[in-house]
């Protein structure tokens, strides 16, 4: 891998991490066009690009995460239930490596499009009924706004091009949840999410000595990429984290809904010519 091919794919992870179009989506979309070749490094990569992210969430919310940890703790509660759906369905997929059959499939520009369509069509839906919901029937952040957010990060954790934040903010605004607690839980459920997925990928490359092959396989350029692709994840997942709240506030998505119909256009295109 080149260092430019580690920028590019940082600043990918960054972005569609919180941007409602599905970062695993657009890995695989960008990875599958570019032809790119981690070398052996995929793993380490791929983990210290989540730790970015990491990085830009905990700097964005990291009053909110100290609040966790104060009395009466119902947030806290609320988010481990919630993470609970998604844990099963990610050691699930880890224990079967269903997201490298997905992701190998040589079908994976259709099942792309067709996840990519999904999300726009969940996103034009929550900004429909956002706007036309009255303000004074909204829900304070409770069961009934973050268990379905919960089931529905799980869901989405299957999918590569099934937004994660689009899946559950759609979730909780159909439950009935008000937009700026929905924010901020959204968000937060991505951190469990992201150390999760750190320490799954961590232990079972440990063990099955991916990890160790990551090391060994790194080439001149290995160092820079990790670095730069990690720098690049964080910076541009500060800047996707704003932007996400300011749609949340505005229940905008249909520019998001827009993009993914063209995205899932051009795969579909690409598909049929070969490319990907």
């Amino acid at each position: 891998m080149e260092i430019w091919q580690a920028i590019v794919l940082g600043l990918v992870q960054g972005l569609t991490e919180f941007l409602p179009v599905s970062s695993s989506g657009h890995l695989t979309f960008v990875q599958s066009l570019m032809g790119i070749d981690l070398g052996g490094m995929d793993l380490l990569f791929d983990i210290l690009l989540h730790v970015g992210t990491l990085v830009a969430v905990c700097a964005v919310f990291w009053r909110d995460i100290i609040d966790l940890f104060k009395k009466p703790f119902k947030t806290l509660l609320y988010l481990i239930v919630a993470t609970i759906p998604a844990g099963v369905v990610g050691l699930s997929l880890s224990a079967f490596d269903a997201e490298n059959a997905i992701n190998d499939s040589p079908y994976i520009g259709i099942l792309l499009a067709v996840f990519f369509t999904l999300t726009a069509i969940l996103l034009l839906v929550t900004e429909i009924y956002a706007k036309r919901r009255a303000k004074e029937k909204e829900l304070p952040l409770c069961w009934r706004t973050t268990v379905p957010m919960g089931l529905a990060q799980a869901v989405a954790a299957i999918f590569p091009g099934l937004s994660r934040s689009g899946s559950t903010i759609c979730a909780g605004v159909l439950a009935g949840g008000r937009s700026e607690d929905l924010s901020k839980f959204s968000f937060l459920m991505s951190i469990p999410v992201i150390l999760g997925s750190f320490a799954v990928s961590l232990l079972k490359g440990a063990m099955d000595g991916e990890l160790s092959a990551s090391f060994t396989a790194m080439g001149p350029n290995a160092g820079w990429c990790i670095a730069l692709g990690f720098i690049v994840a964080a910076i541009s997942g500060l800047f996707a984290i704003k932007v996400m709240i300011g749609a949340i506030k505005k229940a905008n998505y249909k520019w998001f809904s827009l993009y993914l119909v063209l995205l899932a256009i051009a795969c579909i295109v690409l598909y049929c010519t070969g490319v990907i």
